[in-house]
């Protein structure tokens, strides 16, 4: 019964946000701005694709996952890692766009020890 409900929940929700069009009474370099400024939150990509190995402060190591919070990495060669996998992390690259995973990288330096 849970699930019939959260399955009407989310279509209502998906009916809601695509039944928007963002070019009714305005021209098109607005929508395009309006795209453009919407920003990736890598944080919440992060909670929904690398807490579950990582943990919520980088630190779990579940599976075998790295402790992001004393990684020494760059923003690149996360990104690099995110997008390839690395050692027994999967690879991202079919399951995130390239700005989503540039995203979570950067969140991820966030997670480092000063």
């Amino acid at each position: 019964m849970k699930s019939i409900i959260l399955a009407a929940i989310f279509a209502i929700a998906v009916i809601a946000c695509g039944s928007e069009n963002p070019n009714n009474g305005g021209d098109n370099n607005t929508a395009k701005a309006q795209k453009v400024s919407k920003k990736v939150d890598g944080k919440k990509v992060y909670k929904t694709n690398c807490v579950n190995c990582h943990g919520m402060y980088g630190n779990m190591g579940a599976s075998g996952a790295k402790n992001l919070m004393e990684s020494t990495f760059s923003l690149e060669e996360r990104v690099e890692i995110i997008t390839n996998g690395k050692g027994v992390m999967t690879p991202f690259k079919d399951l995130l766009n390239e700005e989503k995973i540039k995203a979570v990288a950067e969140y991820s330096m966030t997670l480092k020890k000063k």
